[in-house]
């Protein structure tokens, strides 16, 4: 398969171009604070759990073992909270931040799909090339200016990354009104919204410097005969000679280089890891003690085997100062990210993790706030931080880079961040609203659902392995309880309201289910002569002019509709119709041979669950599995296997992408909940009731009071 740069790669870079700029044309020629928002003495504190589960925390509850939920919950109310359709992570909450359904914010998966090339791409964000021509003082010239006698190029302009949210977040709302708000993390907020009154911390679709959503490094000495094959990673061959090791740190694309006249010039292919500024890196290993000191950019880092370094800067030279004044200025342009360091093992076995390479909150290649200086401000206050929408590193953990107890390690260094971010804000929070988020339990969720006891029988459990670990996710819950008791004691008095509440449950995931492959078995979609179906990838290969139905993404569902999809064939209408009932009809009745159950309880058309202005973007339908089912992961990026139902063996354990009535999230609140069935699109207006705003006619959800 051809490689392929991250789609996000275009726009990541956008503001380093930018930068560049200014720096090339000179080489040749404030906190954010609290808005003085209207002072409505009463202030709103919503703390967002991701994956905290209505089932589980009522149970530890009971026992005991969460009395400040507990306190909270006797104090005001604790309900199931309806999720969305599907009960992802970036519908969910786009559902909490508009007050409404799909069909208004248009995010309907973490993927989508393009209908002219039936390929997926991120449906969070989108990067926009920069024009091949630009203005420069007036004159239209080329884009890409070549530096003389060298290899570099400077563009005069970048492009862009753009929100793909629509609609209009609650807090914006609230800005409109001049109620301040302080919204840390929330998910889909990448690049963060400018809004006068409104500070953001970009969440969940927050790239790395690579412009990925995390690729980590991992330098050994014996490397698994597969490690190629590591998603989410690199693993990096590197021999220890004479207890010395030697290896590059790579980080963001080198766009200021033109590696297509290097490749003319060679007559030699530039592969894509060396079109990627890197730094060299030595480490010195003890060969008696399991100990090792790393040396990096002029700094040197001492570890001992299971600890991970302090956070630490790095410098990407992308556009080198000529020589003959090196001396005085070392880079034109160079762009700082930050790593933590992890050695898992010094000798005779060398193992250092690397994590991705963060955006630098203290100089951001790209705004990972609003105001663009607040991340330096809180980085100042709290100490760095990851920037990364998805910090846990569930892809080390899930090809055997890390073990259970290297992944816990990484979690608690990113749940006590959130913390201190946290209180950072709360101890200065005077009136407004704020929003704080958690994505601990999610990620833990999904990776470590096999230790919990109960899931002896899971394909994915290992007793050896897992059963040391039987009680963390619990312990994890008592943390997040533990913090919940300090707001109440510390931040919430007569004039505060709180919100607790996640975005969606959490169930075994133990069975996987390849829609692909069952429309493939029943004709739905067909593929090409001489293909077959583990030959297809990111759907080529596939006969369009025969198929009439394919999926994509976790739980979507499309037509391969006349006049949309490039080679569409099914005319909408009736006849797409009777196909959507057919396709349907037929999927409720799977039996898995294994287990005796249905995997999939309910087949929803859109428009039984999507109104708005950008509903016709969506699926055309979304599957809804029952507990313990899941889509396959090929199936979501256009991939068939070879049977419909497998056992799903992964580390990811656990998921949540099923029908969304059997998910809900939580919903605890310090004040009288009225409405009988809450839901996620019901918090914005809630919010906006509290401070007497009316409430926009695009949010569908109503106030729970």
């Amino acid at each position: 398969m051809t490689t392929r740069r991250p789609a996000i790669l275009a726009g990541t870079f956008a503001f380093i171009a930018a930068v560049a700029i200014i720096a090339v044309l000179a080489a040749l020629g404030g906190a954010a604070g609290q808005s003085q928002g209207a002072a409505l003495g009463k202030r709103v504190i919503v703390l967002g759990v991701d994956g905290l589960d209505y089932g589980m925390t009522a149970d530890w509850m009971d026992q005991g073992l969460l009395p400040n939920l507990k306190r909270l919950r006797d104090q005001g109310n604790y309900h199931p909270l309806t999720t969305s359709m599907p009960p992802q992570s970036p519908v969910a909450w786009c559902n909490f931040s508009t007050g409404a359904n799909s069909g208004e914010h248009a995010i309907f998966d973490f993927l989508h799909r393009d209908p002219n090339t039936y390929l997926p791409y991120s449906s969070m964000s989108e990067a926009k090339s920069a024009a091949e021509n630009a203005s420069f003082l007036g004159i239209k010239l080329p884009n890409r200016a070549r530096l003389p006698f060298s290899d570099y190029i400077v563009p005069f302009a970048g492009g862009t990354t753009v929100n793909l949210r629509k609609g209009t977040p609650w807090w914006e709302v609230l800005a409109d009104h001049g109620i301040p708000s302080v919204i840390h993390r929330c998910p889909v907020n990448f690049p963060p919204v400018p809004k006068k009154d409104v500070t953001l911390l970009s969440g969940m679709g927050t790239p790395d410097i690579q412009g990925t959503n995390g690729t980590y490094a991992f330098y050994t000495n014996r490397p698994p005969t597969n490690y190629r094959d590591a998603t989410g990673g690199k693993i990096f061959p590197t021999d220890v000679v004479g207890g010395v090791a030697k290896n590059r740190l790579y980080g963001p694309p080198n766009d200021f280089i033109d590696y297509e006249r290097i490749e003319r010039r060679t007559g030699r292919r530039v592969a894509y890891q060396d079109r990627k500024a890197s730094i060299p890196f030595t480490v010195y290993v003890d060969e008696e003690n399991p100990v090792a000191k790393i040396v990096i950019d002029g700094q040197e880092i001492f570890l001992q085997a299971g600890e991970f370094s302090p956070w630490t800067e790095v410098s990407f030279s992308l556009l080198p100062t000529p020589g003959f004044i090196r001396w005085l200025w070392h880079d034109l342009v160079s762009v700082k990210g930050m790593v933590r360091f992890y050695l898992i093992s010094a000798q005779p076995e060398f193992s250092l993790y690397i994590t991705p390479v963060q955006i630098s909150p203290l100089h951001p290649a790209m705004p990972v706030s609003y105001p663009p200086e607040y991340s330096a401000e809180l980085a100042k206050a709290i100490g760095p931080y990851y920037t990364q929408g998805m910090p846990e590193d569930t892809k080390a953990l899930e090809f055997n880079v890390f073990c259970n107890a290297d992944f816990l390690r990484q979690l608690d260094i990113i749940v006590k961040e959130e913390m201190r971010m946290a209180d950072y804000e709360l101890s200065r929070f005077k009136e407004g609203a704020i929003f704080l988020y958690w994505s601990c339990v999610d990620q833990a969720g999904h990776v470590m659902w096999r230790t919990l006891p109960g899931e002896e029988d899971h394909p994915a459990h290992v007793p050896e392995l897992d059963e040391p670990f039987q009680d963390f996710y619990c312990s994890l819950y008592a943390e997040i309880d533990q913090y919940i008791g300090k707001v109440l004691d510390e931040y919430v008095d007569e004039n505060t309201y709180l919100i607790v509440l996640s975005d969606h449950g959490f169930s075994s995931w133990e069975r996987s289910f390849d829609l692909n492959r069952w429309l493939y078995d029943h004709g739905y979609l067909v593929l090409q002569p001489g293909k077959n179906p583990a030959s297809i990838e990111f759907y080529q290969g596939i006969d369009w002019s025969k198929t009439k139905a394919y999926g994509l993404g976790i739980n979507g569902l499309y037509v391969n509709q006349l006049g949309r999809e490039r080679n569409g064939i099914v005319p909408p209408g009736p006849v797409k119709d009777e196909l959507l009932r057919e396709i349907s009809a037929g999927l409720v009745e799977v039996v898995d041979p294994k287990t005796g159950l249905h995997p999939i309880s309910k087949v929803f058309l859109r428009d039984e669950i999507y109104s708005g202005p950008h509903a016709a973007l969506g699926p055309d339908a979304q599957i809804g599995y029952v507990r313990g089912y899941r889509a396959s992961d090929e199936c979501a990026v256009g991939e068939i296997t070879d049977s419909i139902l497998s056992d799903n063996t992964r580390r990811w354990s656990g998921d949540h992408c099923l029908d969304y009535r059997t998910v809900p999230g939580v919903l605890f609140t310090n004040f009288t909940v009225r409405r009988s069935e809450p839901a996620l699109i019901d918090i914005g207006p809630t919010v906006l009731k509290f401070f007497g705003v009316p409430i926009p006619l695009e949010m569908t959800g109503q106030p729970v009071f």
